[in-house]
């Protein structure tokens, strides 16, 4: 052989590899941005079934970031619902189980709105008295409570498995829940 057809060869090597590459690309990015087509849903096994809650980045995109971020990261998972009131609402999201706790990433500016209102399946993030002070902690809404409308940053809401919800262990009245039922598993679909 002499050397341009070698050369020839290298080359024509070269470019198979790069037309390989670019078909390998072009086959999976459409596979990747599919996956995230579609309105963002935070899905929560729990131990009576599935919870599918549709995310509203609309409303809260600070809140609905993080609640992606941790989820990604599997922090949710076996999370407990440390403080639930019958007829008002059942919170989660500390993982020390004290209502004390969150995650280790900064604490988040609020979003309040009124173009959403407390009602039964909404899922807001728990705070402390200052309103900027949202980190991991959310509470699902059993029932209306007006009282909360602007009060509280609204990133969610219950649109399948509200049943299941309504079955999470109660607390006696506002007192900590004994033996706490958790999330097994949290994950983040997009519908």
């Amino acid at each position: 052989m002499t050397d341009p057809i070698k050369r020839a060869g290298i080359i024509l090597g070269i470019l198979l590899a790069a037309v390989a590459a670019f078909f390998t690309v072009s086959i999976a990015a459409p596979q990747a941005a599919k996956a995230q087509e579609g309105k963002p849903h935070w899905i929560l096994e729990l131990k009576d079934g599935v919870v599918d809650i549709e995310l509203r980045p609309d409303l809260a995109p600070g809140h609905v970031k993080r609640v992606i971020e941790l989820t990604e990261k599997g922090f949710y998972n076996g999370i407990v619902f440390h403080r639930v009131i019958d007829g008002f609402m059942a919170q989660g999201g500390d993982p020390t189980g004290t209502g004390m706790g969150g995650s280790d990433l900064p604490d988040l500016a609020a979003e309040f709105t009124n173009a959403e209102h407390f009602t039964r399946g909404v899922v807001a993030a728990a705070r402390s008295s200052d309103p900027n002070s949202a980190n991991s902690q959310f509470f699902i809404m059993f029932a209306d409570a007006p009282h909360l409308d602007g009060q509280y940053t609204i990133w969610g809401k219950v649109v399948s498995g509200m049943e299941f919800v309504d079955k999470i262990k109660k607390g006696a009245g506002d007192q900590p829940v004994q033996d706490p039922d958790k999330i097994i598993s949290a994950k983040i679909e997009y519908k």
